[in-house]
């Protein structure tokens, strides 16, 4: 890899380990083991790699989404799939941890690639949702945007709960309750 993907893998890791607030210029440049001038010399700033750390993180997370939520099964197993990806609970999700940050919201290129991000999400779900009431699979009076941004909501508050109280358990009890409520949403 190049000292520019060193400097944006280094930083990916970072800001979902630290956050963005906690995370300095010395402590990317020790990380991804590059020289005092390599961070400047690629980017005009932290704020600069920390959004394309971000973007890098928005190319894989739509890849994977993007596989998870493919057709070929039934809407409820391809959000299973989506919700029950093998993913480390108590570390969060890296996109939802950066807006707990004031250094993000009030960094407006920052946020900005954030809530892209999730409102890609919500309409990748709302899609594959409103495609179930289509093809019958859920009840006609189902909302596909609301019942899309209750799926992304509760993922990203089993994150919160599960962190809060150290214990995956909560996170998957969260998942299992949303995925349920679907369940019951079937025509």
């Amino acid at each position: 890899m190049s000292t520019r993907d060193d400097l944006i893998e280094a930083t990916r890791e970072l800001l979902w380990e630290r956050g963005y607030g906690a995370t300095s210029p010395r402590e990317i440049l020790d990380a991804a083991g590059a020289g005092k001038g390599s961070m400047y010399h690629h980017f005009h700033g932290k704020e600069a790699l920390a959004q394309a750390a971000v973007q890098r993180n928005t190319e894989e997370m739509r890849a994977r989404i993007a596989r998870e939520l493919a057709p070929g099964a039934s809407v409820v197993t391809r959000i299973r799939a989506y919700l029950t990806r093998d993913r480390d609970a108590l570390k969060g999700c890296q996109f939802g941890r950066l807006v707990q940050e004031p250094e993000v919201i009030d960094a407006p290129a920052l946020r900005a690639e954030v809530q892209e991000m999730f409102a890609w999400i919500r309409g990748q779900l709302a899609t594959v949702i409103s495609g179930g009431v289509d093809s019958g699979e859920f009840r006609p009076d189902l909302d596909p945007i609301r019942t899309a941004a209750a799926v992304a909501a509760t993922l990203q508050g089993a994150y919160v709960l599960a962190r809060a109280a150290q214990d995956v358990a909560v996170f998957d009890d969260a998942v299992e309750g949303v995925l349920a409520l679907l369940e019951g949403a079937r025509a």
